[in-house]
């Protein structure tokens, strides 16, 4: 919806004949409702939900598709606010993040959606692999976010914000997606850009960057925010000296940059782009660790750190606020439902 390109593992017409243990349908508009109109899909849905299988949708889909085929009839759904009205009688609407009705699973929005799918891991494996997927996550299902600053400086920033975000094979997708997705929400220009021409991230996801590492290099930005995701931050980013270099002359000319999860450790770090008194945190807290600091998101001067995959919304709204201001944040973090 906001420009990030990924890759299909196979088409609809592929999947016709092949069976799941679930079907999920994201949402964004019109994404949900081409979705919704593509027949192919729907016979699939169809017998896969008829078979008794689980079904799940999120924010404009649940109306947009599953109430458009029927196969939300008696059924408790939540969607979008601004969906919500799209459900027929048929369909009680709840207002609720989640709601698990038998076998169908649907989420309010984007702010939502790590809790839904938590919600679709308990259904499949219960609650116990929830449990050993959300801590090292940092999940934190309250909405809103917030940061802790030290030593406050105005970032540099003329114009439309212009921001780097380098990825690699293992860079963790989440970390990626949505911060690329709210900076775009907020107007800025983000040029993704791979070390390698097929990304293909910590779990599979194919992503398709907008330059590659070596053309980004050259050019100038206001933020450069590095993703974690092993092994891509150690063994490729970590050792990319184009990025280096660029990353110690950009913050040497005291322009913001950042890291989320490992890159922080494993990026910033070795690389003396935490130095000094400065304070960041990341997602393996150490006591040891001089510049260690406890908080969920941290911005001390031009850093900006956070801990893990759960933070990667609060960490984007944190870096727009600091680009754009307070009240272009919250302008984002409305239309994410993350208030």
């Amino acid at each position: 919806m906001y420009g990030v390109t990924v890759v299909a593992d196979a088409s609809v017409a592929d999947c016709a004949d092949a069976s799941y243990d679930l079907v999920v349908l994201p949402g964004g508009v019109p994404g949900a409702d081409n979705l919704g109109g593509c027949a192919a899909l729907e016979g699939i849905v169809r017998r896969h939900a008829l078979g008794g299988g689980l079904c799940a949708a999120i924010c404009a889909a649940p109306p947009l598709a599953l109430a458009r085929w029927g196969l939300l009839d008696g059924v408790k759904a939540t969607a979008h606010p601004e969906f919500v009205d799209k459900f027929p009688a048929e369909v009680a609407g709840v207002d609720a993040n989640v709601v698990v009705d038998g076998r169908v699973v649907t989420g309010r929005g984007p702010a939502a959606a790590m809790e839904f799918a938590l919600a679709l891991v308990d259904q499949l494996y219960g609650k116990g692999k929830v449990d050993e997927i959300a801590k090292p996550m940092m999940v934190r299902y309250e909405p809103g976010y917030a940061f802790e600053e030290l030593n406050p400086v105005q970032w540099r920033c003329s114009g439309t914000p212009r921001v780097l975000i380098p990825v690699a094979n293992g860079s963790e997708e989440m970390e990626v997606l949505v911060t690329v997705d709210v900076l775009r929400r907020a107007k800025a220009d983000v040029v993704v850009a791979s070390a390698e021409e097929v990304v293909v991230a910590r779990h599979g996801t194919r992503i398709v960057a907008d330059a590659l590492l070596q053309d980004a290099a050259g050019q100038q930005f206001d933020l450069i925010v590095v993703p974690g995701g092993m092994p891509g931050v150690k063994t490729t980013l970590a050792d990319k000296v184009e990025l280096m270099a660029l990353l110690k002359e950009h913050a040497a000319a005291g322009r913001a940059y950042g890291a989320i999860g490992a890159a922080t450790a494993q990026v910033l770090e070795p690389h003396g782009l935490i130095g000094g008194s400065m304070k960041a945190t990341t997602c393996a807290s150490r006591a040891d660790r001089p510049s260690e600091c406890g908080s969920r998101v941290v911005v001390d001067g031009n850093l900006a750190t956070s801990g893990s995959t759960g933070t990667a919304m609060e960490f984007a709204l944190a870096v727009v606020e600091k680009l754009l201001g307070p009240e272009a944040a919250r302008e984002v973090a409305e239309a994410l439902l993350f208030v």
